[in-house]
C-alpha cells in the first residue's frame, strides 16, 4: 500500500496514529477542525492571567505504557516531572487534615499495614475490596463493588471514580476502574508514581509531535472540518472537508479521531456511546510563586485536586454537571477559598482567574455505555476509529486516547500488510 492515510482530527488518539504511521514510513494528512492541535488535551496563552495553562488538569501515572512510549517516539521524554516516590498528598477540606497516601516503591502493597501511609482512619483488610473490581459485572457501579460506607470510601474509592470516570462512583462502570488497579497500583511503586507536563500539555504531548510528523513528510492542515463521507461499493470514496473534496483511491484509508457525537453524524451506523459528563477548571494567579511543580487532591469540597506550576494554581472539578451552567465568578469565589487553604495561603482576597469549562469533557462512562464502545475496524475496509471513547479496555484518559491511536495504527498498518 503506497496510498494516504487522512487522519481526521488532529487530538491525542488522531497524533498518536498519525506519529505511529509516520514512523513506519506510510504518508499520513492529519485535519483538524481547529485552529490548533491537542483537542481537550493542549495548552494556550491566556492574556488575563498573563500566563501559559491547561485547558484542562491531568495528573498521569508513570505506568502508563502507551504515554511513555509516544513521548519517547516524538523525543518528548522528560517533559512530565512528579515526585521520585509513588506519594499522593491530601487535604480534607471539612476536617482540615492532611495526609499522605503513600505506596512507596515495592511491587509488594507493604504500605497496608502501616497505618501512617494508609487513608487516616482506615484499616488493612478494608483495601482488599479492590479485588472485587476483577469481577465486576458489566451493569455494576462503583459502589456496587465497594459500598458508601466509611472512611475509605469518602476518601479513596470516591475521590478515585471521580478523577478517573469523571463521574459520581454511584453511576461510574466498576469495570473501567479494574484495568487502572492492575496497571498502576498492581504493579508496585514503580508505575503510580505521579506526573505532571512540567511547562505544559502542548510542550510535552502536541507540539514535538507535530514537529515530528513534519520532519517525516507527514501534512496537518488546521481549520479543515470533515463536513461528510461520500459512500460507494461497501467503502468510503469522497471526504468532504471544508477545503475542498478528496477522492479516495484504492490504497487510501481514512481513521476518524474525532469525539463520538461527530462520529456518529459522520459515519452511518456506527455505535457510539451516549451522553458527556462535564469539568470545570480554575486557574488562579497566586502572590507567590511555587518553588516547584507541585499537586494535591481535595477531599470534601468543590474542587477534587489543585496543580501548582509557577504562579498559576490551577484546580479541577470532575463530575462537573451539576457545576458547569453556575456563573463562572460564582464558581470562582467558591474554588479561591479552597485553594487558600488548602496551600495555607491565608485569607487572601480573590486574584486574577479565569474559569474553563469543557461541558463533554469525555463520555459518559456509565454501564450502559460499556457495550457501545466500537473497535478500531469498522464495517468499512477503508475507514478506522481511534478515540478514548472507543473500546480501549480503558477509561477516557489521555493513556486511553494514545493507545487508541496506536490500535488504528495497527489496524491500517495491517491493511496494508505493513504491521
Amino acid at each position: 500500500m503506497a496510498g494516504t492515510v487522512h487522519i481526521v482530527g488532529a487530538g491525542l488518539a488522531g497524533l498518536s496514529c498519525a506519529v505511529e504511521l509516520a514512523s513506519a514510513g506510510m504518508r499520513v494528512v492529519v485535519h483538524e477542525a481547529a485552529g490548533q492541535g491537542g483537542g481537550r488535551c493542549r495548552s494556550y496563552r491566556d492574556d488575563v492571567l498573563g500566563a501559559v495553562i491547561d485547558n484542562g488538569n491531568h495528573l498521569l501515572l508513570s505506568g502508563n505504557r502507551a504515554v511513555a512510549a509516544y513521548l519517547a517516539r516524538i523525543g518528548s521524554q522528560g517533559t512530565l516531572t512528579g515526585p521520585m516516590r509513588a506519594a499522593f498528598p491530601f487535604f480534607d477540606l471539612a476536617t482540615g487534615e492532611r495526609w499522605t497516601f503513600d505506596i512507596g516503591d515495592s511491587r509488594l502493597p507493604f504500605w497496608v499495614l502501616d497505618p501512617a501511609r494508609r487513608v487516616p482512619g482506615t484499616a488493612a483488610l478494608e483495601y482488599l475490596k479492590g479485588i472485587k473490581f476483577a469481577c465486576a459485572a458489566e451493569d455494576d457501579t462503583v459502589t456496587d463493588v465497594v459500598g458508601v460506607d466509611g472512611q475509605l470510601f469518602r476518601r479513596f474509592w470516591e475521590p478515585m471514580a471521580v478523577a478517573v470516570l469523571n463521574a459520581t462512583a454511584e453511576e461510574g462502570a466498576a469495570r473501567l476502574l479494574w484495568p487502572v488497579l492492575r496497571d498502576t497500583f498492581g504493579q508496585g511503586g514503580h508505575a503510580c508514581r505521579p506526573l505532571i507536563a512540567a511547562r505544559g500539555l502542548s510542550a510535552a504531548f502536541v507540539d514535538p509531535a507535530l514537529a515530528f510528523l513534519a520532519a517525516r513528510g507527514g501534512e496537518v492542515r488546521f481549520n479543515d472540518r470533515l463536513r461528510a463521507v461520500a459512500w460507494q461499493d461497501g467503502r468510503a470514496a469522497t471526504l468532504h472537508f471544508t477545503d475542498g473534496d478528496i477522492a479516495m483511491d484504492a490504497d487510501d484509508a481514512v481513521v476518524v479521531a474525532v469525539p463520538p457525537a461527530v462520529a456518529r453524524e459522520l459515519l452511518p451506523d456506527v455505535s457510539v456511546p451516549e451522553g458527556s459528563r462535564a469539568i470545570v477548571n480554575g486557574h488562579f494567579r497566586l502572590p507567590v510563586a511555587g518553588k516547584e511543580t507541585s499537586f494535591l487532591g481535595l477531599i470534601g469540597g468543590l474542587a477534587q485536586w489543585v496543580f501548582v506550576r509557577g504562579d498559576i494554581a490551577s484546580v479541577t472539578v470532575s463530575a462537573a454537571d451539576a457545576a458547569v451552567d453556575r456563573p463562572s465568578e460564582d464558581l470562582a469565589a467558591e474554588m479561591w477559598p479552597e485553594v487558600a487553604r488548602a496551600l495555607d495561603l491565608g485569607p487572601i482576597p480573590l486574584p486574577i482567574h479565569r474559569i474553563v469549562k469543557e461541558k463533554r469533557a469525555t463520555f459518559a462512562q456509565i454501564p450502559g455505555n460499556l457495550r457501545r464502545r466500537p473497535g478500531a475496524k469498522t464495517a468499512w475496509p477503508n475507514v478506522f476509529l481511534a478515540g478514548d471513547w472507543t473500546a480501549t479496555g480503558l477509561p477516557a484518559t489521555i493513556e486511553g486516547a494514545i493507545r487508541s491511536g496506536g490500535t488504528a495504527a495497527a489496524a491500517v498498518a495491517g491493511r496494508a500488510g505493513r504491521a
